[in-house]
């Protein structure tokens, strides 16, 4: 619970919900990886980025020619993508190929680009 919140000043009405609540309340540092995460998703170079590698596995030639940029500016947001954990990558050979990550946080944002962009994805 907030340091700065002593348990007399909480008002009665909802109160005692609240201190609950207040005791699961995640770290600070939670809540900048998850400002982190939704950061990415605010610029629509790294959303129609992210739309594409949730419906296929491409090198960053391919995705550069897709969203019509150099493959340094591609490179620059798939590295802000990776570091925040929403893409994982494999070489094979020269190449890189790049995907959306197949955990919890990828999912829920695979499922919401496909609900935003009305698409039946059946990954």
């Amino acid at each position: 619970m907030s340091e700065n919140l002593n348990h007399t000043e909480l008002h009665e009405h909802n109160g005692s919900d609240l201190k609950k609540l207040l005791e699961k309340m995640p770290q600070d540092t939670d809540f900048v990886k998850a400002s982190d995460i939704f950061q990415q998703l605010c610029d629509p170079t790294r959303l129609r980025i992210l739309w594409l590698l949730a419906h296929s596995e491409q090198c960053v030639n391919n995705i550069a020619l897709s969203v019509d940029m150099s493959t340094s500016a591609v490179s620059h947001h798939l590295r802000t993508l990776r570091q925040v954990g929403l893409l994982v990558n494999r070489r094979a050979g020269k190449e890189i190929y790049y995907k959306l990550s197949d955990d919890k946080t990828a999912r829920l944002i695979h499922k919401m680009i496909d609900d935003v962009f009305e698409m039946n994805c059946p990954w």
